[in-house]
């Protein structure tokens, strides 16, 4: 379960931003910021950005120079405080690649969660046979030891536990493709009990699950995307490639991504549909 200072990934991007907008505020640029404080300039750039986070004596100098009063400054370093925290994530971050381990520290405090699929099953709606058999399924090209499988199917186990199946779910709206619930991962019974969970989870209250069947036109042609929406802070798409992440944070792009979604999801099935043919596809797998 989700801390309650929530999570420090997001914690320290919102601490940066909140140093750059004090900057901005007195009209300093960040080489004039680093000049005056006797840093560099990629300094300030690095803790405005969260790629560095800075000290308590960093937090008080930035603090003077920009002229805050004590009350802001106990807030940022409250916020320091926050950020400082470990994740859960941090328990595998061996085994998992570093773009997804923030990732899941930007998911951990999302208001909405929407995803389109169309290869597997979402991660987050995965069984734990399913999820072994499509993490196997990569070490033709993936160099994955076995500890490092287990290690991955226990953090996408947790991660489902930290997400929506918390106290105070996110809302959660995937779309997934008819052809991600015929391509096998393992025996057909493990194919079965995620055609099963799949439809046991759509019908949680903060959970949406559309499926775009075959004969549809296909309105959107990319491939999977989630984007994250925050309560105050600006959404993020997360693409996940072969090798690499990428995060998408323009919020013009963002935007064509959320329109990209509403097409998407408007041309699939409702949801009552869609869990008719998820049981079809689970009743295939049986026989």
């Amino acid at each position: 379960m989700p801390s309650e200072q929530g999570s420090p990934t997001v914690r320290r991007l919102r601490l940066g931003l909140e140093l750059r907008l004090l900057r901005e505020r007195r009209k300093l640029t960040g080489a004039a910021a680093a000049r005056s404080l006797g840093w560099s300039a990629s300094k300030i750039s690095r803790i405005e950005s969260a790629k560095t986070m800075p000290s308590v004596d960093d937090i008080r100098g930035m603090g003077k120079l920009y002229k805050i009063d004590d009350e802001k400054l106990e807030e940022l370093f409250s916020l320091l405080r926050d950020a400082d925290q470990r994740g859960w994530w941090e328990d595998y971050e061996d085994a998992l690649p570093g773009e997804y381990t923030r990732f899941l520290g930007l998911e951990a405090e999302a208001i909405l969660h929407r995803h389109w699929e169309p290869q597997v099953v979402p991660g987050l709606l995965q069984t734990e046979a399913y999820a072994r058999e499509v993490i196997l399924a990569t070490r033709g090209i993936v160099r994955i030891t076995h500890s490092g499988v287990r290690s991955r199917v226990e953090a996408r186990l947790d991660r489902q536990q930290r997400v929506i199946r918390r106290p105070d779910p996110p809302a959660f709206q995937a779309v997934v493709e008819e052809s991600a619930l015929m391509r096998r991962f393992g025996e057909p019974s493990v194919m079965r009990e995620q055609m099963e969970h799949l439809i046991e989870a759509s019908l949680l209250p903060q959970v949406s699950v559309r499926v775009l069947p075959l004969e549809s036109l296909h309105p959107v042609n990319t491939g999977a995307f989630i984007h994250l929406r925050f309560k105050d802070f600006d959404d993020v798409v997360y693409l996940e490639q072969l090798y690499n992440a990428q995060f998408v944070e323009d919020l013009a792009l963002v935007a064509g991504y959320e329109t990209a979604f509403d097409h998407i999801r408007s041309e699939a099935l409702d949801e009552d549909e869609s869990r008719v043919l998820i049981q079809r596809k689970a009743m295939m797998w049986r026989r």
